[in-house]
């Protein structure tokens, strides 16, 4: 497939980013780490990443805005255009060893997700989308999943870490979509499960409490691989979601009845 020039500018950022992560993930038990709170950590590959990617994507398009996770928001004299990054997905799985983690980046344009990447590091899998453009996993188009049947589905989710977010309710969710679906799976990885629900690994996902650099880029590939990503109630505006819902139509629309099963147990 001939890439796009912006297309291009996301890869290669991404692409050298992945060479540090992929340094220190080797040597992950001599990383200097610190807590921000409860099952939320940060490390210097985090920063590392993500100034990588910051130079790399100014140098490119240095009128751009960011919002980043560890960086925060940064200004940019273009004010129609954001690059929403996260450099490393799946904190947890790395700094515990665990090969499943990801490089995110995704571009918001007048409010449109309108480009991106998502990198896995350890598998070398390339995941890329543009609007209308549709989304490839090494350069072979995506598709989601065509199973109808929610009872034969394998869901993705994000379970609340401690002190963030209501457990009590999410356990009722997920209890629900246990009775209801062939298996539930907990990654750790919320931009790799979107981009697993577009690849169709996945038949549908929901997670609460997601941040822009989360979900910007995966939620683009699920739309651009047939499938639907809303919040709980089914609005599009996925910046703004509480709750993440993600699938094919039949799998999302399901989703969305389960979740608002539970909520209405909870009422």
């Amino acid at each position: 497939m001939i890439r796009s020039a912006l297309m291009t500018v996301m890869v290669d950022a991404v692409m050298k980013a992945a060479k540090g992560l992929r340094r220190d993930f080797g040597e992950v038990e001599n990383l200097q780490v610190s807590r921000k709170g409860p099952g939320d950590f940060v490390s210097i590959a985090d920063h590392r990443a993500e100034k990588t990617l910051q130079e790399a994507l100014e140098k490119a398009r240095p009128d751009f805005g960011f919002v980043m996770e560890e960086s925060g928001v940064v200004e940019g004299r273009d004010k129609t255009h954001r690059w929403h990054v996260d450099p490393l997905d799946g904190t947890t799985n790395f700094l515990h060893g665990i090969p499943h983690f990801c490089i995110s980046v995704g571009l918001e344009r007048e409010n449109l997700l309108v480009a991106g990447v998502i990198y896995d590091v350890i598998k070398d899998e390339l995941f890329i989308a543009e609007r209308g453009k549709g989304c490839f996993l090494n350069n072979k188009r995506m598709r989601v999943a065509a199973r109808t049947d929610h009872l034969d589905g394998v869901f993705a989710t994000g379970i609340p870490t401690l002190g963030r977010r209501d457990h009590p309710g999410y356990l009722k969710q997920l209890s629900r979509v246990m009775l209801k679906s062939s298996g539930v799976r907990r990654m750790g990885a919320a931009a790799l499960d979107l981009a697993w629900v577009a690849a169709g690994r996945y038949d549908g996902y929901w997670e609460q409490g997601l941040n822009s650099w989360d979900l910007a880029a995966g939620a683009l590939m699920v739309r651009e691989a047939g499938g639907y990503v809303s919040d709980a109630f089914g609005k599009d505006d996925v910046f703004t979601a509480d709750t993440i819902v993600a699938g094919n139509e039949d799998m999302h629309r399901a989703l969305l009845t389960i979740l608002k099963d539970a909520r209405a147990a909870t009422a």
